[in-house]
């Protein structure tokens, strides 16, 4: 049991930290496009080949940590009822923004939570050493899929099918997203029962565990705050 460590009782930091380092670069990026779309800063600033890799890092890695924790979580259910009643807050706020977020990684993630809440005794089922393979191909062949099938269709998009004229300022549909988190899913199984070194549960590590353990929050309250920013920055500018 590599010390048999309680990881029922014990948070485990490394955790915390690899998701409040996601959160923070999460933020950055946000901040880049305020300042791109606010303060006309040059669009490279945003979008990039170098951040355009990194964006689908730190998300992925989010996705990731989200399923890691469905395996520590008291009920999935509840947690993505929450989750799902902050990304349609959210996509509430942006409407009248006129920059809805209709599909975002909030809706995403409470998706998935809900998902494996409903499903999680049939996930338990499939044998370990297939599951990641699985999860894999299923990646692969969904990402194919959404991206060379075409439909007419207006009722798939969260999906992953964008019918003429879909918009969504933030858009993470369930294929091919949704393997990442059932990858996640597989990985919690061996963190959880001490499948890792010991060092993995006990490693400190400053600053990042803390975010990571506010990340709801952080997510819900960065963007109005970036705004004000923005505009403070942009009123001495003009002043």
């Amino acid at each position: 049991m590599n010390g048999g460590i309680n990881t029922k009782k014990q948070r485990i930091e490394i955790i915390d930290a690899a998701r409040g380092f996601a959160v923070v670069l999460m933020v950055l990026h946000h901040f880049l496009y305020d300042l791109v779309t606010f303060l006309d800063a040059p669009r490279w600033l945003f979008t990039n080949t170098v951040f355009d890799f990194l964006h689908c890092i730190f998300a992925g890695l989010f996705i990731l940590l989200c399923g890691v924790s469905s395996n520590f979580s008291r009920s999935n259910l509840k947690r993505g009822v929450l989750t799902l009643v902050m990304a349609e807050i959210i996509t509430i706020v942006t409407y009248f923004m006129d920059m809805t977020i209709l599909f975002g990684i909030l809706h995403l993630l409470a998706f998935c939570m809900l998902f494996y809440g409903f499903t999680h005794k049939l996930w338990e089922k499939v044998p370990k050493i297939i599951m990641p393979f699985f999860c894999i191909a299923g990646g692969f062949a969904s990402y194919y899929v959404v991206n060379n099938i075409e439909t007419q269709s207006k009722n798939l998009w969260m999906f992953g099918f964008e019918y003429p004229g879909f918009a969504s300022y933030d858009y993470f549909p369930v294929f091919p997203w949704i393997f990442v988190f059932l990858f996640g899913t597989w990985l919690g199984y061996y963190i959880k029962n001490n499948k890792f070194p010991k060092k993995f549960y006990t490693v400190k590590v400053p600053v990042f565990p803390a975010v990571g353990r506010h990340s709801l929050i952080i997510y819900m309250a960065h963007q109005p705050v970036l705004y004000l920013i923005t505009l403070i920055i942009k009123f001495f500018i003009s002043g």
